[in-house]
């Protein structure tokens, strides 16, 4: 049902999340008839993501035929191609979780005006959360008007991510950031919907959230929420414009300005000291977790030498450098050898000379 109070935008928008919720909750009735196919190791899609999708798109272009599309499973093949109102679209942000019966995963709808995210729905449909927002005028769950957590110490605080799955994926950067984090805060948590981690970020539920490998569809409704609701959203240098950069941060200001700093050098965006930096961490916490493990290739595409060999190292050197582990200097004995003076040869010695 609409709202008077919404935007009609969003009005349409929430009629299609829940169309796309109510094909979901039917399927999750028997989740083991639904059929499944692989786009590539550990990602899935279902016939209720199609069906899902559908739906949405069917709703938002009935409304609006002059629209552009861009949904997960279809991409922009529906929709005007060159229209400025682009609906963002994942019919189910956590698939993963729907087949396996974990009751964690959500309908994403945005629409992006000339680029800007201006209307959000995120909707749950396992407990019914309908999360909206429209930009200036704030974030909303069940129609009440939601806020980014009050903490400012990162040690009280719960943290929502994404672990890695995906072929090519780093795992050990994952590992290294982990360690960083998880002794300074409260809680990790690995819900596995980012678009529901970023709801809930907006509600308080959470204090923060950070993931890499993301695409449009998982973040665009979820950061007009989190921003909407008094948050900062951006990459992992803390820079706004990361929608289609891959990397998400986001979390109540004060806990996002602790984040950042934890977090740059694992940035694609980095500098090179910081991926330095951030490459001799991950050979730390790789030795720790397994001490007979190589770890001499570089996780970076380059990493530096010290002292005098800085010095002469060639700058178009391809070959990647391992800098070695450092070792405490011994301090050096400085030994006086007593040698008796040369006795001079006998006369007459065929050698002396």
């Amino acid at each position: 049902m609409s709202s008077p109070n919404l935007h009609p935008m969003l009005n349409v928008a929430v009629k299609a999340a829940r169309a796309a919720g109510a094909i979901i909750n039917r399927a999750a009735l028997d989740v083991e008839a639904v059929r499944i196919s692989q786009k590539q190791v550990n990602d899935f899609v279902t016939e209720v993501d199609h069906a899902a999708e559908k739906v949405i798109i069917e709703t938002l272009l009935t409304a609006y035929p002059g629209h552009g599309i861009l949904a997960e499973e279809s991409g922009s093949e529906f929709g005007a191609k060159d229209s400025d109102f682009v609906w963002i679209i994942d019919p189910l942000d956590g698939t993963t979780n729907f087949i396996h019966g974990f009751p964690v995963y959500c309908v994403s709808i945005a629409l992006a005006v000339k680029g800007k995210v201006e209307q959000a729905v995120v909707y749950d449909p396992s407990r019914n959360d309908l999360f909206t927002a429209t930009k200036g005028r704030g974030a909303y769950m069940n129609d009440r008007r939601i806020r980014v957590s009050k903490r400012v110490k990162l040690s009280d605080c719960l943290i929502s991510t994404g672990f890695p799955f995906r072929t090519g994926d780093n795992f050990k950067q994952y590992l290294a950031i982990m360690s960083d984090l998880m002794p300074k805060m409260a809680g990790l948590r690995r819900p596995g919907a980012a678009a529901l981690d970023l709801a809930y970020v907006a509600a308080g539920f959470t204090d923060g959230f950070f993931e890499t490998g993301l695409n449009p569809w998982d973040v665009a409704a979820g950061s007009l929420l989190v921003t909407e609701a008094g948050g900062l959203v951006g990459n992992f240098t803390g820079e706004p414009e990361f929608l289609e950069q891959r990397e998400c941060l986001a979390g109540a200001p004060r806990i996002y300005g602790q984040l950042v700093p934890m977090l740059a050098k694992y940035s694609k965006f980095a500098g090179v000291d910081d991926k330095m930096r951030a490459s001799h961490r991950m050979r730390q916490v790789a030795a720790t977790a397994n001490p007979e493990a190589d770890t001499s290739a570089d996780l970076y595409a380059r990493t530096t030498t010290s002292g005098l060999d800085a010095e002469n190292a060639d700058a178009t050197d391809e070959t990647p450098a391992v800098p070695a582990a450092p070792v405490a200097a011994s301090p050096r004995k400085l030994t006086r050898i007593r040698r008796d003076a040369p006795t001079p040869p006998a006369e007459g010695d065929p050698t002396a000379r």
